[in-house]
């Protein structure tokens, strides 16, 4: 464990690696403000077939196991992309650390919805892409797809395949909330251009978060330890029953490398279902923005600079003429470093939200993305050892969280 999450309590820094991009942290921006990672790199290598799953449900036919009937039955309604990307310059404050680009053939997973040929996928297996591809199933045609929206700070994308509907073998989707940790999982996909590639194996976790490539957080986010490689991005996450539970986006690689160590990232289906309508009509998703950074409160951060309490956000920096800031919200004066991490000290310490305290950054995180921009919150907060309440009218939030990082 780092120096920082023992600190802070907090995701600072693990290693995230989406479809076909390795991860280099710098700065991180999550829905309510900002976040330092400590810096590092991965690296990603095919992983072996998990073994199957026992079907708990004792309803499969014959003697072939749950892995191989939802393989049978869901397999049809998952397809290959092949996005042409342009060259595009370099993001400086990408999550995943991206180069600059000559163009080429990204290459991901996604799955069918609906007889129209609405298909789910991630947002970076298929932005900035002047020509999307799909094969569907095991069928060797081509089929051209149109993106007809977006979510960058969920990372989800809505395309529109143009295929006959004899063709289309949407999935059904599950809800993500009824899961359990040590439920059983498959994950379908083209890991490595592997085109119908099955891995399986449980639900590892529950409510974790992860770093959207636009540098936002995504919360209630499913943990597995089904393989999951490049190329499976944008691909489904099923349970026992054949329905889609998440959206499998990310894995962690382990600080020395290795490849897959088994802890992959799925974006939750309950999320994906709310955002569904909104990107089919609009094209896109709001999404409210506090516009601070916070460090998460620990007993050991109380003790080592001489806190008035235990647990809370101690705000670090304020996005000028952003929500908070308006609100009158104040940001750290001074900097010390504490076990080789730098705070900033002297700014207001929240410590309840709409009269709920709360414990942590990941706290505040969540009843933001829970917000509508326009959506008031009241802040408590501790200021000079005096307890303040300030309202927070939430703004829109940025295109991408490097687009406002504070200085």
């Amino acid at each position: 464990m780092s120096k920082a999450r023992r600190l802070f309590g907090t995701s600072f820094g693990s290693a995230l690696l989406g479809g076909a991009v390795v991860a280099v942290f710098g700065w991180l921006a999550i829905a309510a403000g900002w976040i330092q990672a400590e810096e590092g790199t991965t690296t990603t290598v095919a992983a072996p077939l998990a073994a199957p799953v026992a079907d708990r449900s004792g309803g499969d036919d014959g003697d072939s196991t749950v892995v191989n009937r939802i393989y049978r039955e869901d397999g049809e309604g998952v397809g290959f992309i092949e996005a042409e990307v342009a060259a595009r310059e370099p993001q400086p404050f990408s999550p995943f650390g991206e180069p600059e680009s000559e163009g080429g053939t990204a290459t991901g997973s996604g799955f069918v919805i609906d007889k129209e040929g609405h298909m789910l996928t991630n947002n970076h297996v298929v932005e900035g892409a002047e020509r999307v591809q799909v094969k569907l199933g095991d069928s060797e045609t081509t089929y051209d797809a149109d993106v007809i929206g977006s979510d960058p700070a969920m990372d989800l994308a809505l395309l529109e395949v143009e295929a006959p509907t004899d063709q289309l073998h949407p999935l059904r989707l599950g809800r993500s909330a009824e899961m359990e940790v040590g439920d059983p999982v498959v994950a379908i996909g083209n890991p490595f251009g592997l085109d119908r590639t099955v891995t399986s194996g449980i639900v590892s976790a529950l409510q974790r978060q992860i770093q959207a490539p636009d540098g936002f957080s995504i919360t209630d986010v499913i943990q597995t330890d089904a393989a999951i490689n490049p190329g499976n991005s944008g691909g489904p996450l099923i349970n026992a029953g054949g329905e889609v539970i998440g959206i499998n986006s990310q894995i962690a690689t382990g600080g020395g490398g290795g490849g897959n160590v088994g802890i992959g990232f799925a974006i939750p289906i309950d999320t994906v279902r709310a955002e569904i309508q909104q990107l089919e009509t609009d094209g896109e998703v709001e999404h409210a923005f506090l516009g601070i950074s916070g460090a998460t409160i620990t007993p050991d951060l109380a003790r080592a600079v001489n806190l008035p309490v235990q647990q809370g956000v101690l705000v670090q920096s304020v996005v000028e003429d952003g929500p908070a800031d308006e609100a009158g919200i104040e940001a750290g004066s001074s900097s010390a470093t504490i076990d080789g991490v730098q705070v900033r000290l002297g700014g207001d310490i929240i410590t309840a939200v709409d009269g709920k305290k709360v414990a942590d950054m990941d706290e505040v995180v969540e009843l933001v993305n829970e917000a509508e921009p326009g959506d008031e919150l009241e802040l408590t907060v501790l200021r000079a050892g005096e307890s303040e309440s300030a309202t927070v009218k939430l703004g829109d939030r940025p295109d991408a969280a490097g687009g406002q990082r504070p200085e």
